[in-house]
C-alpha cells in the first residue's frame, strides 16, 4: 500500500489573525502576525500514523511517498519515518500549480491513497487535478488545517486519519463520494455567505471518523422562534461587568440583535459595557478582555459537523479558551440544529491537544429558553 502525503504550508493562517481564510492574503496574514499552522496539523497525523504502523505486524508493507520541501518533505523527516519524495520543483511562495504537479508525481508514482493538509481551497486544487488529468481510481483524504472547511472530505481530526489508513489498510474501509465546497472569501470579509459545491472526491468511507458537510440553519418561522427564545434567556444572564467573546452564525447574531448591537454574522466580536467590538482577531480579544475571570464564549455548532471550535472561529484560540475556562463557555443551540448533527454529539479541533482533552465530557448546551441539555464533547 502506497500512502502520498501533500501539505499546503499556507493553509490556514487567516484564521487567528481574523482574515477568514488565506486566500490571496498570505502577505497580510503574515503582517498581522500569523504563523504557519499545516507543519503542526501534518505533524499530529504523522506521530499518531507512526504508532498504527508499528502496531502492525506488516508495518513495512506500507510505504510513504510526499512532495519536496515544506510541501511534506520537511515534517516526514521531523517526524522520522521512512519515506520517499516525488521528483519536481516547487516554488517557494507554494501556489495551486505546485498542488496539481505534486498531485500528478505522486500518482505516477503509484499513490492511490492521497493525504493532504489543507483546507477547502486545497481541496478544490485537487479535485481539479484529478478531473483534469482523469485520475479516476485515487481516494483522496483530508487533514483539517484550513480555516472553513466545509468539504465533507475532511476527517474530524488528524489523528482520525491514521486511524482511516489503518483501516483502510486492513480492507475493512469501503469508499464514497465526498462533496468539495468551498466559500467567497472575498464575500466572507464582507460578511455575505456565498457556498458553492464544486464536486466530488472519492475517499475512504468511515463515517464517524468524517465531519461531513457544513448544513445551514433552516429560515423557518419555527427556527427563528427557537432562536428568539434562546437569546431571550441569553441576554437575561448577561451582566454589564462581564466580556462575551461571541462567535459566528445566526443563532449568536440573534442574540445582539436582541441586545440592538450590530453584530458580523461570520466573525467573531466582543460585547462588553453595552458596546461591542466588531470582527476582532485573537490578539484584539487578549487587548479588549480586562479580566478573564469575567468573560464568557458564546458559540453555536456549525450544522451537520458538530463543531464547537476549529472550523471559522480560529480567532477563539485555544490561549482564549483556557483562559476562559470550560465552566465560562455557553453553547447554544436550537432542537432542530442539534438533532440534525451527526450522532447528536458536539466535536472540538483547536489545534492544541490539551486543550481538546480539557473540552471533552458533557457540556450544558442552551436549547430554549431557560431550557438545557447536556450534550457529549468527543
Amino acid at each position: 500500500m502506497i500512502v502520498g502525503l501533500l501539505v499546503n504550508p499556507i493553509a490556514g493562517m487567516g484564521g487567528r489573525v481574523g482574515l477568514k481564510g488565506t486566500d490571496g492574503v498570505v502577505e497580510e496574514a503574515i503582517k498581522r502576525g500569523a504563523t504557519p499552522i499545516a507543519p503542526g496539523r501534518a505533524l499530529e497525523f504523522l506521530t499518531r500514523l507512526e504508532s498504527v504502523l508499528t502496531m502492525m505486524k506488516n508495518e513495512d508493507e506500507i510505504r510513504i511517498i510526499t512532495c519536496p520541501g515544506k510541501m511534506g518533505e520537511d515534517i516526514v523527516q521531523e517526524a522520522g519515518l521512512k519515506h520517499e519524495i516525488v521528483d519536481i520543483d516547487i516554488e517557494n511562495s507554494t501556489n495551486a500549480a505546485d498542488t496539481r504537479e505534486c498531485v500528478l508525481a505522486l500518482y505516477e508514482k503509484g499513490v492511490r491513497l492521497l493525504v493532504f493538509v489543507g483546507g477547502d481551497g486545497t481541496a478544490r486544487d485537487i479535485l481539479d487535478s484529478v478531473t483534469d488529468f482523469e485520475l479516476e481510481d485515487i481516494q483522496v483524504l483530508g487533514v483539517p488545517s484550513g480555516v472553513k472547511m466545509y468539504s465533507g472530505i475532511f476527517v474530524v481530526h488528524p489523528v482520525d486519519a491514521a486511524e482511516v489508513i489503518r483501516l483502510v489498510f486492513d480492507g475493512t474501509a469501503q469508499s464514497a463520494e465526498f462533496e468539495v465546497m468551498d466559500a467567497d472569501e472575498e464575500a466572507i470579509r464582507k460578511d455575505q455567505f456565498i457556498i458553492r459545491l464544486y464536486g466530488y472526491l472519492t475517499g475512504p468511507s468511515v463515517p464517524a471518523r468524517f465531519q461531513g458537510a457544513k448544513q445551514a440553519s433552516p429560515e423557518t418561522t419555527d427556527e427563528q422562534e427557537a432562536q428568539e427564545a434562546i437569546a431571550k434567556y441569553v441576554t437575561e444572564q448577561i451582566s454589564d461587568s462581564g466580556s462575551y467573546i461571541l462567535g459566528p452564525g445566526t443563532t449568536v447574531k440573534t442574540v445582539t440583535d436582541m441586545l440592538d448591537v450590530k453584530k458580523t454574522t461570520l466573525g467573531v466580536d466582543v460585547y462588553h459595557d453595552g458596546k461591542i467590538h466588531t470582527d476582532v482577531n485573537e490578539r484584539a480579544i487578549l487587548e479588549l478582555v480586562k479580566d478573564f475571570n469575567k468573560a464568557w464564549i458564546i458559540v453555536s455548532p456549525i450544522g451537520h459537523q458538530g463543531m464547537l471550535f476549529g472550523r471559522g472561529n480560529q480567532q477563539i484560540s485555544p490561549g482564549i479558551i483556557k483562559r476562559v475556562g470550560k465552566d465560562n463557555i455557553m453553547v447554544i443551540s436550537t432542537p432542530s440544529k442539534l438533532k440534525g448533527i451527526a450522532g447528536e454529539v458536539l466535536r472540538v479541533d483547536t489545534g492544541d491537544s490539551k486543550v481538546d482533552e480539557m473540552l471533552r465530557g458533557y457540556i450544558r448546551v442552551v436549547t430554549d429558553y431557560n431550557e438545557m441539555r447536556l450534550i457529549k464533547i468527543e
